[in-house]
C-alpha cells in the first residue's frame, strides 16, 4: 500500500442543524424545569395575591357599609325589632368614621400584601434563574435596618395612625383635644390627621406627636353649668330651682332629645367673701353637651329671676330693676 502524501484534511464541521437542535433541547429542557417553575411561581402570586387583596376588600367594605354585623349574625334573630332598629339607627358622623378606618385599614393592608407576595415572588423567580438571593436577603435587613434608622418619625406616625384607627381612639366629626391642637377632627390619615379649631384654623398635626388624646364627643358628654349666687342665698331652695330649670329642658324638642337621664346639682363648690357656687351636672349624648349648656344657662337665669333670687355681686343690680319694672316706680 503506498502511503498517502496529503495531508491530513480537517474533520467537516458541525451541522448548522444540530447547532439548531442542540439549541433547541437546552431550551425546551429550561423551559419544561425552570422555566415551567417561573411561570407557576408567577401565576401563583397572582392568584394569591388577587385572592387576599378582594378578600381584603370585601372585609372592609362590608365594615365600612355596617352590614358585616348586621346582615351576618346578630342581624337576622333580631328581625325587624326595635333592638334591630335601633343597631341600624347610625348618624352620618359615625358612617363617615366607620368608613375612613375601614377603608384606610383596607388600603394599607392590600399595599402589605402586594408588597410581601411580590418580594417573596422576585426573590423565588431569581433562585430559579439560578441567581444567589442570600445576598439580597441579608441586603434587605440592612436597607431595613437603615430605613428604620433615617425614617423614625414618619414610622412612629405610621404605626401610631394604624393602632389609633384599629383602637378608633377618635374619628371624623370628633372634638378632640390633642394638646397642641384642639378643635373639630375632619380627617384622618396614615401620617397626619387634620384638625379645624375654633378660629377656623386647620391644624395638620403628625399621628406621632400626639402624646395624649382627649376625645370629647365619644359615647357621652356632660354638659356643666357653675352658677354663682349671692352669699346669703337659700341654698337648698337655689337647688330645688336648679333641678326644676334643668327638668324644662325635656320640652325643648331638639335638646329633649340630647338629654340622658335627670341632672345632678352639687352644691358649695367654691364659697368666697360674697358668693357661693353649685354646678348642674346634665348627661348628654356626644356632641351636643355644649348646645344643651346654653340652654340650661338659660333655663336657670330665668328660674333665678323669677325667684328673686340675685347672682353673685347682683344683689344691687336685682333691686335696681325691681324698682324700675314695679308699678310704684
Amino acid at each position: 500500500m503506498i502511503p498517502s502524501l496529503l495531508p491530513a484534511l480537517p474533520t467537516a464541521a458541525p451541522d448548522a442543524g444540530d447547532q439548531v437542535a442542540d439549541g433547541a433541547n437546552a431550551f425546551l429542557d429550561w423551559l419544561l424545569g425552570p422555566g415551567l417553575r417561573i411561570a407557576i411561581i408567577v401565576v401563583a402570586a397572582g392568584i394569591v395575591l388577587l385572592l387576599v387583596r378582594r378578600l381584603i376588600k370585601t372585609v372592609s367594605e362590608h365594615i365600612a357599609d355596617g352590614t358585616s354585623l348586621l346582615q351576618r349574625g346578630i342581624g337576622k334573630p333580631l328581625g325587624g325589632t326595635e333592638v334591630a332598629a335601633a343597631l341600624r339607627k347610625v348618624t352620618p358622623v359615625a358612617n363617615a368614621r366607620r368608613a375612613q378606618r375601614a377603608r384606610t385599614i383596607g388600603s394599607v393592608l392590600r399595599s402589605t400584601a402586594a408588597i410581601v407576595v411580590g418580594s417573596i415572588a422576585v426573590l423565588l423567580v431569581l433562585d430559579q434563574l439560578g441567581v444567589n438571593i442570600a445576598p439580597f436577603i441579608a441586603s434587605a435587613g440592612i436597607i431595613g435596618v437603615a430605613f428604620g434608622f433615617g425614617a423614625q418619625s414618619l414610622v412612629k406616625d405610621f404605626l401610631s395612625g394604624l393602632f389609633m384607627l384599629l383602637e378608633d381612639q377618635y374619628g371624623v366629626g370628633d372634638v378632640v383635644d390633642v394638646g397642641p391642637a384642639q378643635g373639630t377632627v375632619e380627617s384622618v390619615g396614615l401620617r397626619v390627621t387634620k384638625i379645624r379649631d375654633g378660629d377656623g384654623t386647620l391644624w395638620y398635626v403628625p399621628n406621632g406627636s400626639m402624646l395624649r388624646v382627649g376625645n370629647k364627643t365619644q359615647g357621652w358628654a356632660n354638659a356643666v353649668v357653675e352658677v354663682k349666687v349671692d352669699y346669703f342665698a337659700d341654698l337648698d331652695r337655689v337647688q330645688d330651682l336648679l333641678i326644676q330649670a334643668a327638668a324644662t329642658l325635656a320640652d325643648i324638642p331638639e335638646i329633649g332629645a340630647a338629654i340622658e337621664g335627670a341632672a345632678t346639682v352639687t352644691t358649695a363648690e367654691d364659697l368666697t367673701f360674697d358668693a357661693v357656687s353649685l354646678k348642674v351636672i346634665q348627661r348628654t349624648a356626644p356632641a351636643r353637651q355644649w348646645a344643651v349648656a346654653r340652654a340650661l344657662r338659660t333655663a336657670v337665669r330665668e328660674a333665678l329671676e323669677a325667684a328673686d333670687i340675685p347672682l353673685a355681686g347682683q344683689r344691687e343690680a336685682l333691686e335696681a330693676h325691681r324698682e324700675r319694672t314695679s308699678p310704684e316706680g
